[in-house]
C-alpha cells in the first residue's frame, strides 16, 4: 500500500516529535512518502500528484484547511449538475467527469490543528497518539480485506466544502480570527469565542442581507447569517462540541441553520441550546432542517463567507449541493447520530 503522509508544519498543534512518531508508526506498514507544505494550496498540489502517480492513502497532519485542500485537489474543479441552476428541484445530469471514490486515493487524517472538526466528526481522537494508532489499526484492517468507508461532500461552486460553509457573521468571525493569526497570535477557543461574540454585537446593529432558498420553499428573506453543515457538530468549544443541525451526517442531505433576529438575548438562549446534550435546538427566529439536498443564499450586498473554516472573501451569492459518497475515507465505522451526541 503506497501512502503520502501530509504535514503542515505550521499548524496549531503539530510537533517535531509527533511527526517522527507518526511517520516512524507508518513506515513499516506502507510505503510511505512524506511531504511538508510550505505555501497556501500546496496540499492541493501533493494532492494531484498523488492522485496522478496511484497513491493508495492521502495522510493529512495538519488542521481542517489542509484537509479541504487535499480534498479539492482529489476533486478538481466543483460545479455540480451540467445545468446552472441549483435550485430546480428536477434533478439534472450529474457532471460525467466528476472523479469516483475508487478512482482516487483515500484521505486519512491525524489531527494537527486548533479545532480539528473534520476528524472529530469521522470519530477520529483529537489526541495525535491516539489518531496514529487508530491510523495503524484502520490500515491492517483494509490490508485484511475491509472497506473505505466513503462520505458525502458539499459542492459549494467555486470550491468543494468538507464539513461547513457559511455567509455574513460566520464569514466575519473567520476573517477576523485569520486576521489575528496574520499578526502571530494563536488560535485558540477562547479566542474564537470572543470574536464572535464582537461579531453578533456588531451584526445586531444591521439590516439582515440575506436571502434563503431551500428546495420546494418560497424565499426566506430577513435573514442575518446562515451556516450550511455536512456533519454534526459544526464545531468545538474546546471539548465542548456546538451542535447546529444533530441530525445532519456525513449520509444524509445538508443542515441549514439560519437566523432571522440579532436579539442578543433570544440568541443567548439559542447557543445554550446548541452546547446542550439535549440537542432541542428550536427558536421562533431559527430556520433549520438537517437533511436538504442543495441551499442558495442570496445578499444584497458583498458579505464575508467561509468554507471549512477560511475565509473566502465577499460573496454576493453562492449556492451548495450535497453529493452523497464522493469520497472515501479512513475513518471507523459510521456511527448513528444517537452514538455521536454521547
Amino acid at each position: 500500500m503506497r501512502a503520502v503522509l501530509i504535514v503542515n508544519p505550521n499548524a496549531t498543534s503539530t510537533t517535531p516529535a509527533g511527526r517522527d512518531l507518526l511517520a516512524h508508526a507508518l513506515e513499516s506498514r506502507v510505503e510511505l512518502t512524506v511531504v511538508h507544505t510550505d505555501h497556501r494550496g500546496h496540499a492541493i498540489e501533493i494532492a494531484e500528484a498523488a492522485k496522478r502517480d496511484g497513491t493508495d492513502v492521502i495522510i493529512v497532519h495538519g488542521g481542517d484547511g489542509t484537509v479541504n485542500e487535499v480534498v479539492n485537489g482529489l476533486m478538481g474543479r466543483p460545479g455540480g449538475q451540467e445545468r446552472s441552476d441549483p435550485g430546480n428541484d428536477t434533478g439534472g445530469q450529474e457532471r460525467s467527469d466528476r472523479p469516483q471514490p475508487d478512482t482516487m486515493p483515500a484521505v486519512a487524517v491525524v489531527p494537527g490543528g486548533s479545532a480539528n472538526v473534520f476528524a472529530r466528526a469521522l470519530g477520529i481522537s483529537p489526541d495525535p497518539t491516539v489518531a496514529t494508532n487508530q491510523l495503524v489499526d484502520l490500515l491492517s484492517a483494509r490490508r485484511n480485506g475491509a472497506s473505505w468507508r466513503r462520505i458525502g461532500l458539499m459542492d459549494c461552486g467555486e470550491r468543494w466544502a468538507v464539513f461547513t460553509a457559511g455567509m455574513g457573521v460566520d464569514g466575519d468571525v473567520v476573517a477576523a480570527v485569520e486576521a489575528q493569526r496574520a499578526k502571530g497570535r494563536k488560535v485558540t477557543a477562547g479566542r474564537y469565542i470572543r470574536v464572535a461574540v464582537r461579531q453578533m454585537l456588531a451584526s445586531a446593529r444591521k439590516d439582515p442581507l440575506l436571502t434563503l432558498e431551500l428546495p420546494g420553499q418560497p424565499p426566506i428573506t430577513g435573514v442575518y447569517f446562515a451556516f450550511i453543515s455536512n456533519s454534526s457538530p459544526w464545531t468545538y468549544a474546546n471539548t465542548t462540541p456546538v451542535w447546529t443541525n444533530p441530525d445532519t451526517t456525513f449520509g444524509t442531505g445538508l443542515g441549514v441553520f439560519a437566523v432571522t433576529s440579532m436579539n442578543v438575548w433570544r440568541n443567548l438562549m439559542l447557543v445554550r441550546r446548541m452546547v446542550s446534550q439535549k440537542h432541542n435546538i428550536k427558536a421562533k427566529h431559527l430556520i433549520r432542517d438537517d437533511d436538504v439536498a442543495w441551499v442558495r443564499i442570496r445578499s444584497a450586498e458583498p458579505v464575508a463567507s467561509q468554507i471549512d473554516g477560511d475565509f473566502l472573501g465577499l460573496r454576493e451569492e453562492m449556492s451548495f449541493r450535497s453529493v452523497p459518497e464522493a469520497l472515501s475515507v479512513v475513518a471507523p465505522p459510521v456511527a448513528t447520530p444517537s452514538d455521536q451526541r454521547q
